[in-house]
């Protein structure tokens, strides 16, 4: 059964309580990044098992780590790659002996998402964010272009590696869209950006453990009926999904309230029971509202109060029927 969990930072702050006063039981993780003692890397079991105990203590179990070491010599195929590909081995093995089942990724280089402003008025005087493609800056990336092919083949090399790693651990790939789902980006190709393309990741290696995160702002972006594309995938290749939306395409597009975008979240709520999913749906990218911080733009804590709301209100709504 599908089941609401929300992204909690390592380090605490606000919406550690905030999430629990509204039922949360279940994180989205990060990584110990900023905990490490000597000779330990974010991967080391000694690392993530104090990560793990903090959570618990806060009355979290972690459902999904999303964050990643460092990775772009892999994408990019450049030496070292190996060593960097060594740490998420190391990572899935020690998530598989802590029993953390999914481990969101992505294959974007150089930059991770994209926004061209971070305080686009909406609603009521609460800010989202925006995108835009003829204002995203050339400093962006110092890096020279990359191609899609290129960006396919190292891929391919990555997965070959840590696929038969992440089953023996029992921990799912996870595959987040590329965001915004457009390519290049100042000649920074992007793969992770169309329906068949998602297609083709799962069909590269076939395995339950080569799966998909659903973020459906950047899906509903790719297609005019996420319903179906939920449904196609199905409950086998999805196991990680945010709900949010937007509003325009993917060249010029802004995020919206969970309940003013294009898409129709309720269909989206029933193609998942359809679909028998089971794992986690984390809010994603909320405004910022009246009396909150915008320094973390799309992850403040007010704006998630209504987010979770609304989801736990069609989560009823379809699975009580």
């Amino acid at each position: 059964m599908l089941e609401i969990a929300e992204v909690i930072p390592p380090k605490y702050s606000p919406v550690w309580k905030l999430a629990k006063q509204c039922g949360v039981d279940l994180a989205v993780a990060g990584l110990p990044f900023d905990s490490l003692q000597a000779n330990e890397r974010v991967s080391s079991l000694s690392a993530l098992t104090r990560m793990k105990d903090e959570y618990e203590k806060g009355g979290y179990e972690i459902r999904v780590i999303e964050s990643r070491p460092p990775l772009n010599l892999a994408k990019r195929g450049l030496e070292g790659r190996d060593a960097e590909i060594d740490v998420v081995c190391e990572l899935l093995t020690n998530m598989g002996k802590l029993g953390i089942p999914v481990w969101c990724y992505e294959w974007m280089t150089d930059f991770n998402w994209v926004r061209t402003n971070m305080a686009l008025p909406s609603r009521g005087g609460s800010v989202v964010t925006a995108f835009n493609v003829n204002d995203v800056p050339d400093s962006i990336t110092s890096n020279p272009p990359i191609s899609e092919e290129k960006l396919w083949e190292t891929l391919e090399y990555f997965l070959r590696r840590v696929l038969p790693v992440a089953e023996k651990a029992g921990v799912k790939l996870s595959m987040h869209p590329d965001d915004p789902p457009i390519t290049p980006i100042k000649g920074v190709s992007r793969i992770m950006r169309t329906v068949p393309n998602f297609q083709r990741l799962v069909d590269m290696l076939p395995s339950d453990y080569n799966t998909i995160t659903l973020c459906q702002g950047n899906f509903t972006l790719m297609t005019d009926d996420l319903p179906k594309v939920i449904r196609g995938f199905g409950k086998k290749k999805i196991s990680f999904v945010h709900f949010r939306d937007v509003e325009g395409v993917p060249t010029n597009f802004h995020e919206t309230w969970h309940d003013a975008g294009k898409t129709d979240m309720l269909a989206t709520m029933r193609a998942y029971k359809d679909i028998d999913f089971e794992g986690v749906l984390r809010p994603d990218h909320v405004p910022t509202v009246e009396g909150d911080s915008n320094e973390n733009a799309g992850y403040s804590a007010f704006g998630r109060l209504y987010a979770i709301g609304y989801i736990r209100g069609l989560h009823e709504a379809v699975y009580s029927s």
